[in-house]
């Protein structure tokens, strides 16, 4: 997997935190750089952190199904960017308050990396290079959470669905590129 794969998964993977960042931003009123860094440092940490998890479990069990990777990397890919494109579609507003304690943001960090968890599942498939895959997505996701939070307060919840929707095509679109790839019909 090339650096610019793997940024198109951390921004994809991103946008369900940029999302919710952009609510804790709408909720917070005025925005100071506490809550950008606050929301960056859980978001883009469980971001990494999970990823990790399911590269570990990945590992455990890859000799088992060594031939149909590809397919589970494709559906889990599929899946879960399914997920995020029908939820920017069905409109409902997130309700998140304007806390930023450890209590409020750890469910939304869990919440927010479950499919990271998943995405890691595939990098043991495909023998991804684990720690700077991880640091990146963390990365990405610690800006990109910054950044929503200031834009929560300033434009607010118009970007929400659509940073879903986009996260969600992608993670589609990154799938397909990895079972294609496998059938020989576009070159690794």
């Amino acid at each position: 997997m090339n650096l610019w794969e793997l940024f198109v998964i951390a921004v994809g993977l991103s946008m369900d935190a940029f999302a919710v960042s952009i609510c804790k931003g709408l909720s917070a009123g005025r925005v100071r750089p506490g809550h950008a860094l606050t929301a960056g440092v859980w978001f883009g940490g469980f971001q990494a952190l999970m990823p990790l998890l399911g590269w570990a479990l990945g590992k455990r069990f890859q000799a088992l199904i060594t031939n149909v990777d590809h397919w589970i990397a494709f559906v889990l890919l599929f899946l879960i960017g399914a997920s995020m494109v029908w939820e920017s579609r069905k409109g409902e507003e997130e309700e998140v308050d304007a806390s930023f304690t450890p209590r409020a943001m750890l469910p939304l960090a869990v919440a927010t990396s479950i499919d990271a968890l998943a995405v890691g599942v595939t990098f043991a498939f495909l023998k991804v290079d684990i720690v700077p895959a991880v640091s990146f997505i963390g990365v990405i996701t610690f800006v990109l959470s910054a950044v929503g939070v200031y834009l929560g307060g300033v434009v607010g919840e118009r970007f929400q669905a659509r940073a879903k929707l986009f996260g969600g095509l992608v993670l589609i679109l990154m799938g397909c590129k990895i079972l294609l790839e496998h059938l020989g019909f576009l070159p690794g």
